[in-house]
């Protein structure tokens, strides 16, 4: 006991060392943020809002993140909707290439965005579908219904079927089983798809690149031609607000559910 005692102390170490090392380059961009320089600059020669106010009056920003938050939302909910009865299933149902069907659905998040967004590229160019709310929220849905397929198999996966079987031997029909049992049964996976799905929608932009143009962009895309054309602190600004986003879906989740929840009881 000593022994295990004793070595526990590098391995803290170590990984708190990952953890200072990981971190790093986030920590650095809230210094950055509040810097008064025209460019960026550490450490910040002076301390200034101006670029928080900045981007709070970038009209086109606004309009950038108003695109995300509506394409992210539309995108989640559509996710869940269709990831939900598929998980169902593929985790309740036993039928020949089962498995094989699941590595399908599950595919495209083994191949590289690049490769997605050139065939979307390609498959929408056809379809008209290009620089539309549409085409967005269909591109964007190959990158997150696998996700929220995944979760939400492995959440009810996990899930005693005892309460199903027994709505059944009461009389309850597959649709009132569904909706009144296994729904409520997977609200904790449904939650924690819901979020990631948010999540890789609102910051998705290799595949919205080959996709938005003038008429419409997305903030992530907006920031990377930003970043092309001009190097201020604005883009910190922009980048601390993103993640303070990102903690409060965490915290809602953790705060809802419990993360640890969301796929064992």
């Amino acid at each position: 006991m000593m022994e295990i005692h004793k070595t526990s102390w590098p391995m803290r170490l170590l990984v708190l060392i990952l953890f200072a090392y990981l971190l790093a380059p986030v920590t650095l961009v809230l210094p950055l943020s509040f810097s008064g320089d025209q460019v960026l600059r550490f450490p910040p020669s002076f301390w200034s809002t101006r670029w928080y106010t900045a981007l709070f009056g970038n009209a086109q920003m606004l309009k950038a993140f108003s695109t995300s938050l509506v394409l992210a939302t539309i995108v989640t909910m559509v996710s869940i909707v269709v990831a939900a009865p598929a998980a169902w299933a593929l985790a309740r149902l036993d039928f020949r290439g089962k498995q094989l069907l699941l590595n399908l659905l599950t595919a495209p998040l083994l191949l590289p965005t690049i490769v997605l967004g050139l065939a979307i590229l390609i498959v929408f160019a056809a379809l008209g579908l290009l620089a539309t709310m549409q085409g967005l929220v269909l591109a964007h849905l190959v990158v997150t219904l696998p996700y929220a397929l995944r979760v939400l198999a492995v959440s009810l996966s996990t899930r005693d079927r005892a309460c199903e079987e027994a709505a059944r031997t009461l009389g309850a029909k597959p649709m009132t089983v569904f909706f009144r049992v296994t729904v409520p049964l997977m609200l904790p996976g449904i939650v924690a798809a819901a979020a990631l799905c948010f999540l890789v929608s609102f910051d998705e932009v290799v595949i919205s690149l080959f996709l938005t143009g003038p008429r419409i962009t997305t903030l992530p895309v907006a920031l990377y031609h930003y970043v092309y054309n001009q190097a201020d602190p604005l883009v910190a600004a922009a980048s601390v607000l993103l993640i303070l986003l990102t903690l409060a879906v965490i915290m809602i989740v953790e705060r809802a559910l419990g993360l640890g929840r969301a796929f064992v009881r």
